[in-house]
């Protein structure tokens, strides 16, 4: 995964929010900004984050790029061009948070209709639609009625469908909401294998263990603001304080040696506080050294949880 270093490098601008408002008003008069002074640049090969607390403008920010509302202020750019236009001349891989299909249509013969929607070449539908299919796991409810699918079957029917064209910006809205623990596994599997050089892949999730596996860097939004904008990867010169337990399958004795102010969680699991990954790796290899055995090291939080912690507050 690229480290924030590879981002300050000269790469292809895909995406560009520059100075985007958004400001709603009802018929009464009143109004709500829901998006304000909102600046970003996402870059071609790259997999962005969007993280948030509800109402915080992630919904409102992926409308404006889809072209499906215009900014109050500012301007949203795809390859240099106002995102409508680009939209309506290549189109972009989408899947919405919430999936409204006819209800009534069977799940082959949505992925079809939408194929045919998205312009795709009679001759070539059977192929996608069949490579969906396979991809999603959906083989075996094909013939079945969208409302006779399961939530999670429902969900990788969106997500099939969003797929279809093999465009080079995919939006995912939530992608793994809905899907049991086998199926967010392959998701992240998907999303490997949907990653190139060519191809830049925007997802919006609550879960932050979700993107800080799949994401290169995440934007944290919260009151219609950028907030911060953070690498998912540990930063070997940042110094942070940064809580880690540690699971001991021998040496128990000789942890405060190495860690003199561990906290024993119980069945050889202790807690520690260091100032920075080389403080920690420093004190393991003396642990070690000294015969203990260190079945595992997990951070307490981490990287993006710790931030967007900071960032919206804890009472979020």
């Amino acid at each position: 995964m690229p480290s924030a270093a590879d981002f300050n490098r000269a790469s292809s601008l895909v995406i560009e929010f520059r100075n985007v408002g958004k400001t709603y008003r009802s018929l009464l008069g009143n109004s709500v900004k829901a998006v304000e002074e909102f600046s970003l640049q996402v870059i071609e090969g790259e997999i962005l984050g969007i993280a948030g607390p509800n109402g915080a403008g992630k919904t409102t920010l992926i409308a404006m790029m889809l072209g499906y509302l215009r900014p109050t202020t500012g301007t949203v750019e795809i390859n240099g061009l106002p995102a409508r236009t680009y939209v309506e001349r290549n189109g972009i891989g989408y899947l919405s948070e919430l999936i409204a299909i006819h209800p009534k249509w069977r799940a082959e013969t949505a992925l079809v209709r939408y194929a045919t929607l998205a312009g795709i070449p009679n001759a070539e539908i059977p192929r996608r639609v069949n490579e969906v299919i396979d991809r999603l796991g959906l083989a075996e409810h094909r013939d079945k009625k969208v409302k006779a699918l399961s939530k999670g079957n429902l969900q990788r029917l969106g997500l099939a469908q969003a797929l279809l064209r093999d465009e080079q910006i995919l939006v995912l809205d939530e992608p793994t909401h809905g899907l049991d623990p086998v199926w967010t596994q392959r998701f992240r599997d998907i999303v490997a294998d949907l990653r190139r050089p060519d191809r830049t892949i925007l997802i919006a999730s609550h879960n932050l263990d979700e993107l800080q596996r799949l994401a290169d860097r995440v934007a944290i939004i919260d009151h219609g603001r950028l907030q911060r904008l953070v690498s998912t990867g540990y930063e070997q010169s940042a110094p942070a304080v940064t809580r880690f337990r540690l699971t001991l399958a021998a040496g128990y004795d000789r942890i405060r040696e190495s860690f003199p102010h561990a906290e024993d969680a119980g069945r050889g699991e202790y807690d520690v506080t260091v100032r920075s990954i080389q403080e920690l790796n420093t004190a393991l290899t003396d642990l070690i050294s000294r015969g203990a055995l260190v079945a595992s090291v997990v951070p307490e939080r981490s990287v993006l949880e710790q931030q967007f912690r900071e960032a919206v507050g804890e009472s979020q």
